[in-house]
């Protein structure tokens, strides 16, 4: 018996022989990827030629570091995961222990080379003279000529992303059906043209486009495992800052663009972003309106008391630091003027007229204020003041007081008639400044509420 039991061993193998021979070597050596291949390395990897290669590309955004407004660029963080199929690495997990995925190296396989279009690479000098720009082809440029030279500096100085912040896996993984699979995470620094126009209650639009350099839509397709709705959870769930940003939305979508003769497939994320707009309220927007509503009551302050003019004065040097803040802010280069930016110069003109509204009031009052008498009639009045009952009437002479002729009286009233009678009466201009005053205050309140309900509005429904 124990014979037969040693012969069956022998003819079957012992038990467990069969999963030592399981093994990823034995897998590796099967599909050829013990020694690197050029092939495997270098060709689109399908059987046939006329086949398409379907890239599936999804993108997590998982941090907003900065938005610079002024050299319209988004500096992010995004988690890439990539996939293709390879019609030669394939194998049945059944004869290799149930064996149904494989981590190999980058640099065994092809890949797909897609680049973000939006993602600049900067700009180097050959010493031929040429330039290597993002579709990395060799371009000449005149050094001589002074436009192309500060095209060429504008473009080295552009913000770009570092090689250094892509940390992408080298490794890949291989599914038995020939499914590969790649990440990557990247610090992506992507132009953006940002619409300031209702900053800083704006919600700005960037697109992050994925096509290949080298091969055309008929060779490469690109295409998303994932819809809009889940690209934008997932983003949700995994940001780790937002800074001044929130994401509002993540739109995906699919389309061909043709350059020249060759079309390129292209997929593109439309990344929404809404600013956090409590920092400029606070530091921009409420002073302003404190400022307004200051200058509205310094009109409660009396003209004669000279401080009136002096208090408008320095409302309006007030205006003028917030807007000093605010020109380091906005770009210099906006075509558009943003609704900030009106009405910050909104608040500057209402208070610059009602500083000169103060002046005029100012020299109105002063004219009744004796700053145009003559001094020998400033003393005519005193006197006059002093008998308010007349020089004849219940007039009694004392002894040693000269008292006049009633016919020299007669020529003193006589020569002073012609002056009195070119002279306004007196308060005319006071009057005249009050009434002024009281005009101009109802207009600027009036300005006022709706220059206020006119930018509610527009901020409100932009």
């Amino acid at each position: 018996m124990t014979a037969l039991w040693m012969l069956a061993l022998l003819c079957f193998g012992f038990p467990g022989s069969q999963l030592s021979d399981c093994s990823y070597y034995d897998l590796l050596k099967y599909l050829n990827l013990t020694t690197p291949s050029q092939v495997l390395q270098v060709m689109r990897p399908v059987q046939n030629w006329n086949h398409t290669t379907d890239v599936s590309m999804d993108m997590v955004m998982y941090g907003i570091l900065d938005v610079d407004e002024k050299f319209q660029t988004v500096t992010s963080h995004v988690w890439i995961e990539t996939q293709w199929t390879n019609e030669f690495l394939t194998w049945n997990p059944s004869d290799f222990c149930g064996i149904d995925k494989l981590t190999i190296p980058k640099s065994l396989v092809w890949i797909p080379d897609v680049d973000i279009d939006e993602d600049l690479q900067p700009l180097c000098i050959a010493g031929s003279g040429e330039v290597s720009l993002e579709d990395h082809r060799w371009r000449p440029v005149d050094l001589e000529d002074p436009d192309q030279l500060q095209t060429l500096v504008s473009l080295c100085f552009f913000s770009a992303s570092d090689s250094g912040s892509i940390q992408e896996d080298p490794l890949l993984i291989l599914m038995s059906g020939g499914r590969m699979l790649t990440t990557k995470r990247q610090r992506l620094t992507s132009t953006c043209q940002l619409n300031l126009f209702l900053f800083p209650f704006d919600v700005q639009r960037c697109n992050i486009t994925f096509s290949s350099s080298s091969y055309d839509n008929g060779s490469l397709k690109l295409g998303t495992a994932r819809s809009s709705s889940v690209s934008t959870t997932l983003s949700d769930v995994f940001m780790i800052t937002q800074g001044a940003w929130h994401l509002k939305n993540m739109e995906v979508s699919l389309f061909d663009r043709s350059n020249g003769n060759i079309s390129v497939s292209k997929l593109r994320y439309t990344v929404s972003l809404e600013r956090k707009p409590m920092l400029y309220v606070i530091n921009l927007i409420l002073p302003l309106f404190y400022l307004l509503i200051l200058d509205l009551a310094s009109f409660f302050i009396s003209a004669s008391s000279g401080e009136k003019l002096g208090f408008k004065v320095t409302i309006l040097l007030s205006i003028s630091v917030l807007l000093l803040i605010l020109n380091d802010i906005l770009p210099s280069t906006e075509d558009t003027l943003p609704m900030i930016a009106t009405y910050c110069v909104s608040v500057f003109t209402v208070v610059w007229l009602s500083v000169l509204e103060a002046i005029l009031v100012a020299f109105l009052t002063q004219i009744d204020g004796g700053c145009c008498r003559r001094p020998e009639d400033l003393q005519q009045e005193s006197v006059s003041h002093e008998e308010p009952g007349g020089v004849l009437e219940n007039t009694e002479v004392k002894p040693g007081k000269k008292v006049l002729p009633l016919d020299d009286l007669l020529q003193v009233i006589q020569r002073a008639a012609p002056q009195e009678a070119g002279r306004p009466p007196d308060g005319r201009f006071r009057r005249m400044a009050t009434t002024i005053d009281c005009v101009f205050c109802l207009v600027y309140f009036a300005v006022v509420v709706m220059f206020f309900l006119y930018f509610c509005i527009i901020w409100i429904n932009g």
